[in-house]
């Protein structure tokens, strides 16, 4: 892993955010999914990405890239009897293609790789058994499963990762019997629940919404489909804090009609005092002077790092709650931020399920680690900004987990960022 120096420089100019890694890993299972050809544009080989396409195809799904745009056949998908799945380091692309798999009585073997062969996936371990799937796993991974799931009622707790929800809403419709799953507690990161509801209404196939949770009719057919892929609003939060502390930029591919539960940054940066205006789909955010502010981050955890950041160079102080699930991502989020930016500066401690931030009025640079996270490297890059040094970030290559161009779109902003050997 190489390192990257990073250079107090203001941003400024327009630039477009890759698009949305959420969005895409459902369109490429729905895709897979339906009998025929469809096409999905457009799509960022982020390393994420790939897991989820080379896992489909180890499914039996024919898929291939021209241009930006990919090429999905998914005639032969579940036909295979037995395959292993390497999911990388892609907790999406693992906690999806559980029941996917098994939907189809695919004998299948699950590896990963970094952090994600200790994140959890109890949840199915305790709810798929009874539904004729069974699992061979020590903890975490390598999982083998065997045996094909049946429909029925499914009882899961709302206040664990959403991925789970998603997994089994994308089998469900293909078993021939009706389904429900009942959330035994209040749901977290529900947007990104809306986003599997609605994309797989493009693709075809409908659940209906009840009082505990959804209910799924059984013998649904995914329909191909052309598919455009909106930007990430995960990503354009990097931006936001960099123009709150200081820049002028513009993002010119984002919906404000997104069912993406991330686009709250919004609301949240202009709390913080940014200036953010919308037209035409071009989003202008503009710096002003920064307040700190309570945040509940229960339906956007992605959002902690950058948010976080901005928090640091903030009048006052700024209590971040509700993101405890941070703590089973590609790393400890929460004590990664609050290492970082205590380096260079900050005044922020860690409580159990977020952070408080007593806002500074400058920080200084310094070498900071960025724990092989996408997310960690590319908040403290955005730090830089309202740094009057340099900081040096680890493990730059883990932004080509989700955002593979960060480097080369923060420097035709007008960013200064150097790759250092070691």
């Amino acid at each position: 892993m190489h390192k990257v120096r990073v250079s107090p420089q203001r941003l400024k100019g327009t630039v477009s955010v890759p698009p949305s890694k959420s969005a895409a890993h459902r369109a490429i299972i729905c895709a897979s999914l339906a009998k025929g050809r469809s096409l999905i544009r457009p799509i960022d080989l982020s390393n994420d990405i790939s897991a989820t396409i080379d896992c489909m195809k180890n499914l039996g799904a024919d898929i291939s890239l021209v241009g930006d745009t990919l090429v999905v056949d998914g005639t032969d998908t579940l036909c295979v009897k037995k395959t292993v799945l390497d999911c990388g380091e892609s907790g999406s692309t693992l906690r999806f293609l559980i029941p996917v798999a098994a939907v189809g009585g695919v004998e299948t073997a699950f590896v990963g790789h970094g952090k994600l062969p200790e994140r959890p996936i109890g949840v199915y371990t305790e709810c798929m058994p009874d539904k004729g799937v069974y699992f061979s796993t020590k903890k975490g991974l390598p999982l083998e499963i065997k045996g094909r799931l049946r429909n029925g009622i499914y009882e899961i707790p709302g206040n664990i990762s959403s991925q789970f929800i998603t997994g089994l809403m994308l089998a469900l419709p293909l078993l021939d019997g009706d389904s429900e799953i009942r959330l035994t507690s209040k749901a977290q990161s529900a947007g990104y629940i809306e986003m599997t509801v609605d994309i797989m209404n493009d693709f075809g196939v409908h659940i209906e919404k009840t009082a505990l949770g959804w209910k799924i009719s059984g013998g649904q057919k995914y329909v191909p489909q052309e598919f455009t892929v909106e930007g990430d609003w995960s990503h354009a939060a990097f931006y936001m804090t960099a123009a709150a502390l200081g820049s002028e930029i513009c993002i010119d591919n984002l919906s404000m009609t997104s069912s993406q539960g991330d686009k709250e940054c919004v609301e949240i940066y202009r709390r913080f005092g940014a200036e953010i205006t919308e037209n035409n789909g071009k989003i202008m955010i503009r710096p002003d002077k920064l307040i700190g502010i309570e945040i509940d981050a229960e339906n956007i955890p992605d959002m902690v790092p950058a948010l976080s950041v901005a928090a640091a160079l903030a009048k006052g102080r700024t209590v971040i709650k509700g993101a405890a699930r941070l703590r089973i991502k590609e790393c400890d989020r929460l004590a990664a931020m609050t290492d970082g930016l205590s380096r260079l500066g900050a005044n922020i401690v860690e409580t159990e399920d977020g952070l408080i931030i007593d806002g500074a009025d400058i920080l200084h640079g310094g070498e900071v680690e960025g724990y092989n996270d996408h997310r960690i490297v590319m908040s403290l890059a955005m730090a830089a900004v309202g740094c009057n040094g340099d900081i040096i970030i680890s493990d730059m290559e883990s932004v080509n987990k989700s955002y593979p161009s960060f480097f080369e779109d923060y420097k035709k902003l007008g960013g200064k960022a150097d790759v250092i050997m070691g």
